[in-house]
């Protein structure tokens, strides 16, 4: 049986207050709107952000929401905010940024895969 521990140092990630540092990057903007969005909510605390997949093979989509954690997740923080991934999705979410857009279309949180992301280093 695997354990908060030993879960924490197969990670390789630096690990503070028992939180691995964050696979996945978001952007300033999206950081503001996801703080926002849990303050105009009233959403608790326990909540966190979930980055994931939705699907699989080649229909698998990202996906992006809020959720409590689950024992299949690892907790990550990103400038104070949680970030929830399932250790199965992790390696197809890594390097990802979360971003959040306002255009003529309309406003939302986007994700780019780093292969995609001409920014990323």
């Amino acid at each position: 049986m695997e354990t908060k521990e030993s879960r924490n140092t197969v990670s390789k990630t630096p690990v503070v207050n028992n939180i691995v540092a964050a696979p996945v990057h978001i952007s300033e903007r999206a950081q503001f709107e996801i703080r926002e969005t849990f303050q105009a909510n009233k959403i608790p605390d326990e909540y966190g952000i979930r980055v994931g997949l939705r699907g699989g093979a080649c229909s698998a989509t990202f996906l992006l929401g809020f959720d409590v954690p689950t024992p299949d997740d690892q907790l990550y923080e990103v400038e104070g905010i949680k970030v929830l991934i399932d250790r199965r999705h992790l390696m197809y979410v890594l390097g990802v940024t979360v971003d959040y857009e306002d255009g003529t279309q309309g406003a939302g949180f986007t994700i780019t895969a780093e292969s995609e992301n001409p920014t990323a280093e």
